[in-house]
Parts: structure tokens; C-alpha cells; sequence
């Protein structure tokens, strides 16, 4: 079975709290330590993976954030999808060969540009359809709807945009920062697998909670690094002392 088929299993006939938990490596250090911890895949967070190279979330060149995958999928053995935010305004055919060349085996794409507009939904479900038209099963689609963070948050809005998406050939559906209580209503009206956001604070739901609630797979954005970051922070607190 190929890396991307393994992914693709991940995600499929899993029982309810029981979602696919992705944890997000932002180096080859952080990858190799998930990865022996035993997680059967990992997903990388653009925000955190700009930390870690000195840029601000949104911010990082695309032959930075290429050449960062790249250094994670071979420190690993385990399928890799990379979160390349808006497409860095690549088109379909040149990112899919981009995130092949990295060793990624699916990607996570958002729905809205500069200065946090969200697109056309008909538009962005073009782009969506040419990236899996040109990535030739090759590549598992994760669609980021960001109603929420950007748009009115209303859910049916999401909905509407996820239903073009899945249309499109979107593999999983993404609605970043719904709030937990609107999981059920997302879990009936999008058709695949549904990802949602966890935090690490303790400030929420846990994973399986998640699951019950209809998330088929949980991410957790740069909340590793930013955890990592400050258990730095304290330690350097202490050799100061």
C-alpha cells in the first residue's frame, strides 16, 4: 500500500470517538518525536512551521515552507500532509508537483486570501478540482472553510461552501474554529470526513470528545510548537536564575 493510501485508510470507517489524531511537527526533531510516539500520520501547521523559521503566521515564502515538509517527510516514515495555506498563488499543476517533490502525501488548503477575505466558493472550488485533477490520486485534499474565522459564522454558509468542495473532490472538509457545539449540525450537512481543531491548554474538548461530536480527524494547528516554545521559555527562565 502506498503512503497515500495508508493516509487515506486512516480516515475512513472510523468508529464515532474514535477520530484520526494528527499532531503537527514544525521540524524534523518534532516529527521523528511523534512519530516514534506512535502516531500512524502527521499534518503540518503552517502557522507553527513559520514560527520555527522566524516569519509570522501567513507570512513564509513558498520555497521556505516547501524545503521545511521536505526536511520533515524524510525524517520519518510515516504519510506527511502539509498545510500550504492559500496556495501561495501557485497554479494547481506546479503545488501538486511542489508538495510531491516534498514527500507529502495530502495538503490542506484554505478558502480565503489576503487580508483574511474568503474567495468565491465557486471559484476556489475550481482551483480545488484542478489541484485533484493534477494530483491524480496522489494527493489527499483537506479543505479549509474558514466561515469562522473569517466569514459571518454562520454554519449553513459553511455547509453550502463544503458541499462545492466535496463536489470539487475535496477529500476531508475542514470548518477551522467552528465552535464545539456546531460539530453535530457540520457532521450532517457535509458529506466525507470532517476535521476539526483541538486545543492543548485544557480549554476544551478532548479528541475522543471531539469525535463524538462527528469529527472523523482532529488537528491541533501550531499548538505544539507554541507549547514547545514555552517550556523553552521556562527553562531559559531557570539558567537565568
Amino acid at each position: 500500500m502506498s503512503k497515500v493510501d495508508e493516509f487515506r485508510a486512516l480516515h475512513l470507517r472510523r468508529a464515532q470517538g474514535d477520530p484520526l489524531i494528527l499532531p503537527g511537527p514544525w521540524d524534523a526533531a518534532s516529527a521523528r518525536a511523534l512519530a516514534e510516539a506512535g502516531f500512524p500520520a502527521l499534518a503540518t501547521p503552517s502557522a507553527g512551521v513559520a514560527a520555527s523559521l522566524g516569519y509570522a503566521d501567513g507570512a513564509t515564502p513558498a520555497g521556505e515552507m516547501f524545503a521545511a515538509v521536505a526536511r520533515i517527510t524524510r525524517a520519518v516514515d510515516v504519510p506527511v500532509s502539509a498545510d500550504v495555506e492559500g496556495g501561495y498563488g501557485l497554479a494547481p499543476k506546479e503545488l501538486v508537483e511542489r508538495l510531491l517533490e516534498a514527500g507529502a502525501v495530502g495538503c490542506n488548503v484554505e478558502d480565503s486570501g489576503d487580508g483574511g477575505v474568503l474567495k468565491d466558493p465557486h471559484e476556489h472550488a475550481e482551483y480545488l478540482a484542478e489541484i485533484r485533477s493534477a494530483a491524480a490520486g496522489l494527493l489527499f485534499l483537506n479543505a479549509r472553510v474558514d466561515t469562522f474565522v473569517h466569514g459571518d459564522g454562520d454554519p449553513e454558509r459553511a455547509i453550502e461552501r463544503a458541499a462545492l468542495y466535496v463536489a470539487a473532490g475535496a477529500d476531508c472538509i475542514y470548518p477551522i474554529l467552528a465552535a464545539t457545539g456546531l460539530l453535530p449540525l457540520l457532521r450532517a450537512g457535509i458529506e466525507g470526513p470532517l476535521n476539526a481543531l483541538a486545543r492543548l491548554d485544557g480549554d476544551g474538548p478532548s479528541p475522543a470528545a471531539l469525535g463524538g461530536l462527528g469529527a472523523t480527524r482532529v488537528t491541533f494547528g501550531p499548538g505544539l510548537q507554541r507549547r514547545a516554545t514555552s517550556a523553552v521559555r521556562e527553562a531559559s527562565k531557570a539558567l537565568m536564575s
